[in-house]
Order: C-alpha cells, then structure tokens, then sequence
C-alpha cells in the first residue's frame, strides 16, 4: 500500500511539477520578450531621432552608420546585449556576407536566415525569434546560449536606403530563474513523496496493527493457547472485529474443552473398565477352562455350548487387550522401543504364523523379497503386529475360488525407507471405503461373518502403530479386484519420509483404482482413526 502510493503520487507530483515549469517558463520568455521588444523600440526611437537631428550634407554611408551604432553597442553592451547592422535591404546581401556592424566577438550565425528574409517586410514594426546566440572567446572557444533575436529597421539619410539592426538578448538569467524553480519543484517533490510514504505508512499501521494482532492471537489459539485474547479498544469497525473474534475465540474454547472433557471420559471409561474387566474375566476363564476340558462328559449340546464359550471368551480376551492398547494410544503413554531389524524375516515369521489358517482358507501365503537385508530401526513387536494384522486380514478376505491368487507380501527398501505391502484377491474396496477402512470397529460387509474372529481394532492399532514409528500405513482397493496395504516405515528414527520404495497400486491392476487413501502421521483426510478391514 505505501509502495502503491508513493508511486501514484509520484506521478501526480511529476505532473502537476511539469505544468508548474511549463507555465514558469513560459511567463519568464513572455516577460523578456516585452522587456526586449520595449528596449528595442526604445533604442531605434533614439537612434531615428538622432538621425533625424543630423546634417542633412552628411554623405559618408560609413560614418553615419558608425554614429548610428556605436551609442547602441555601448549600451548593449552595459545591459547585456549585442548589436548587428545588416546590409541594406534589397540588396541582396546577408549579415553574414560581408558590410555588416556588430558587437565585438558576437558570431554572425546567430542570426537565423528566416529572420533575415522578414526583415523586408518589417517597415516601421519589429519582429523576433528564438535563437543560440554564439560568440568567440580570446582564447579560441567558443560560447553558446538561447536567447531573444529582435529585429528593426531604421533609414539612413545619407544614402536613403533601409538598414536592419539586430538586437540578440541572452536567456541567462531566466535560464537559472528556471533552473532554480525546478530544483526548488524537486526538492519539493521528494520532500513531498517522502511525508505522503510517511502518512500513509502511519495511518495503514493504525489499520494493519489490529490485524496482525489478530493473526497473532490466531497462531497462538492454533497452537493450544486457548486463553489469548485480542485487547479490545475504542467502539469503530476494528474494535468490534476484535470483539468478535473474542467471542468466537471463547466459544471455541468452551467448545473445544467440552470435546476434550468428552474424550477424556470416553478414554478414561473404556482404560477402567478394560482393567476391571480382567479380575471377572480371569474367573470366567477359570470356569470356562474346567468346562471346556470336562466337555466329553456332557451332552452334545451342553459341549458345543462349552466349546462357544471357550471360544467368545478368547475373542473377548483380545478385545480387552486392543482396547487396551487403543487406551494408552489415546493418553500418549506409547513408547516406542526400536531396534536394527531384517523385515524379511519378520515377514516370514508373521507368514508362517498365518499359515494354519492360510491353509483352512485355502488361500496361500507367499513372501517377494530381494536378494539381501531389509533392514529398519522399529519396534519389531510393533511392526510384527501391523503385519499379522493386514495378513490375517488378507487371509479372510481373499476369494479361495481363485486359484493359484495368493496373498502377497512383498518387500522393499532403499537409503531413506522399507516398504512393505500385502496383496489380496477378495472382494476388495469400494469408492470411498478405502477413507473408512482405519476407522474403529468398521466393517466392509456388516452381514458379513469374521473368520479369524477380529475384534475390529486391528487396523485402527496398526495405524497408530505406523504413524508411531513415523511413517505410513496406506490402503488401495478395486471392487472385485482385492486390496493392498502398503506400510512404509523410515530407515532411521527421526528421518521425514518423502516416498515409498513400493508403488500403492499393485503391479497387476490394470484399471484405474476406484479406491485409495493415504494416511500417514499428522496427515489424516477425514480424521481416520482406525479400524479393521
């Protein structure tokens, strides 16, 4: 805003400074013309009044011409001007021929040609022009200035013919008058453009200062600082905008502390009853235990009824143990203990541990590696965790009336990650799906009968195990074309990552994916949570 001002002005300054020096100059030229003009009529009055006054006997041309200039040039020469006497008019002669009288020094080419060709129609009148008048030094050099050419005419009474005389005025002292009034104009004009920047600069702060306050009260409300406030002062436009973005601030606030006093007891619930459900559960394990060994004993029906209680009470013991974890994930008490590791052999351990039920599936497991290490600094029992689940979870979604489409888990790294992804050939993700599939407790199919018993925390803690280590966890999906996770992990703790050695699309899909979702640490589209496939 200053700079835009400055320069509107400058303009308007230049402007109104050249129309200020164009009428100066011309007021000063229209002064020394009437002053010029006046003195030269002055002059050739007094010169026909002493010709007048002459021996009518005088018949030397030469003579009179000399009586007739000499008093001019002496007083050109006290008032600062020169003098020429041309040749006669009519005689086709010009001053620069030969025959002419003038000011000593004075060049004779001051005098323009064009004014030489009026002077025959003059009569009693004047006439004059602009011109350089040009005069030679003692030492050689010459010199060179505007100045005024007025012309005149006086008859001699010697030979009765009409002499023109030349009077040349320098510009001079109207040229410095000018020169002062336009240094004087941009002295002005600097110091003008100078207090312009200077006010508006102090009357955009009085503007820009409550705005940026205001974007200062704003950075720190993001950064949790929920008690700033903009000071509020005075009743215009401004202050009511702080007003309200005080009231906007306290409203955010209250609402926000209501959100953290709402997740705080959902956290605190589900950390208090997970541990008090372990003294009940550990007692109904006990008696479900003994039940379950003495089922032989029982009917058919009371030892299927046994047999489900065994198994509801193994699923609801891993419920308890995920929302456990999902607990200290939401109170930040995770920490993180890595180690140098191979992922190759931590993915072959995970497959060989999904391979009982790889095999009822009928669903293959097979492991791509490179030749080599893939090594990384992470929790293994994390990151084994985050493996076993998207396994298992491949397992129960794959199509076993696909043969020979095995689940995938290939691996890949170089100096800055290790990437790791697991290919299904099941039912896959639909449009949007991909966004949901990290959320808690969601389910792709809810009629849809879990094989592997999954308490629907899986991915949710797999997520959060990932985004722990500080990297991604990433889900691609087609209808009818399967899934591939894709769990991308830093080389080194502490390093950012900015790609993965493993493309998200797998290398046999050959549509355009209907389904993918990023997910990475601190970026989360639509607040993922966590979830199981």
């Amino acid at each position: 805003m200053v700079l835009g001002t400055v320069v509107m002005s400058a303009v308007v300054v230049v402007a109104v400074g050249w129309l200020l020096l164009t009428h100066t100059r011309d007021g000063l030229l229209r002064h020394r013309v009437d002053v010029a003009v006046g003195e030269v009529n002055s002059d050739v009055d007094d010169a026909t009044t002493r010709l007048d006054a002459a021996s009518g006997t005088e018949v030397d041309v030469g003579r009179q011409q000399r009586d007739l200039l000499d008093p001019i040039i002496e007083r050109g020469t006290s008032r600062g001007y020169d003098v020429v006497l041309g040749p006669a008019v009519g005689s086709g002669l010009t001053v620069s021929d030969g025959g002419s009288q003038y000011t000593s020094g004075l060049d004779l080419a001051s005098v323009p040609a064009a004014l030489q060709q009026d002077v025959a129609n003059l009569g009693s009148g004047t006439a004059w022009t602009y011109t350089r008048i040009r005069r030679s030094r003692a030492d050689g050099s010459e010199t060179s200035e505007p100045g005024i050419i007025v012309a005149a005419s006086v008859q001699l009474p010697s030979d009765g013919r009409t002499y023109p005389l030349y009077f040349l005025f320098p510009l001079t002292d109207e040229q410095e008058t000018l020169g002062l009034v336009a240094r004087g104009t941009l002295a002005a004009a600097a110091v003008l453009l100078i207090l312009i920047a200077a006010i508006t600069w102090l009357v955009i702060r009085q503007v820009v200062t409550p705005i940026r306050a205001a974007r200062q009260v704003a950075e720190r409300l993001a950064a949790g600082r929920l008690q700033e406030r903009m000071t509020v002062s005075g009743e215009d436009d401004l202050a009511r905008l702080a007003l309200s973005f005080n009231q906007m601030a306290t409203n955010l606030q209250r609402q926000i502390r209501q959100l953290e006093d709402l997740s705080w007891v959902q956290r605190r619930f589900v950390s208090d009853v997970s541990h008090e459900l372990r003294t009940p559960l550990t007692t109904v394990r006990l008696a479900s235990d003994h039940l379950h060994d003495a089922r032989a004993e029982f009917d058919p029906v009371t030892a299927r009824a046994a047999e489900l209680l065994q198994t509801e009470l193994d699923r609801f013991e891993d419920l308890l143990v995920d929302l456990l974890e999902i607990s200290r994930f939401d109170a930040g008490a995770a920490v993180l203990e890595p180690e140098d590791v191979d992922l190759v052999e931590v993915a072959h351990r995970v497959a060989e541990a999904c391979r009982p039920l790889a095999e009822r599936r009928g669903v293959p497991v097979v492991v791509e590696a490179p030749r080599g290490e893939v090594r990384a600094d992470v929790d293994v029992r994390r990151v084994e965790r985050i493996l076993r689940n998207l396994v298992s979870n491949a397992i129960d979604h794959s199509d076993p009336e696909r043969v020979g489409r095995p689940v995938t888990v290939r691996l890949a790294g170089d100096d800055a990650a290790a990437a790791v992804t697991v290919r299904d050939h099941g039912v896959g993700l639909a449009p949007g799906e991909a966004a949901m599939v990290f959320n808690r407790f969601w389910r792709s199919d809810p009629a849809r009968t879990r094989t592997t018993g999954g308490t629907g925390l899986g991915l949710a803690i797999a997520l959060e195990d990932a985004n722990l280590h500080g990297g991604w966890l990433q889900a691609w999906g087609r209808p009818g074309g399967g899934a591939q996770f894709r769990l991308t992990l830093p080389r080194h703790q502490g390093r950012t990552l900015s790609a993965s050695p493993l493309p998200l699309a797998p290398d046999d899909d050959v549509v355009a994916p209907a389904a993918a979702i990023t997910e990475r640490a601190g970026e989360r589209p639509g607040r993922v949570d966590g979830g199981a496939s």
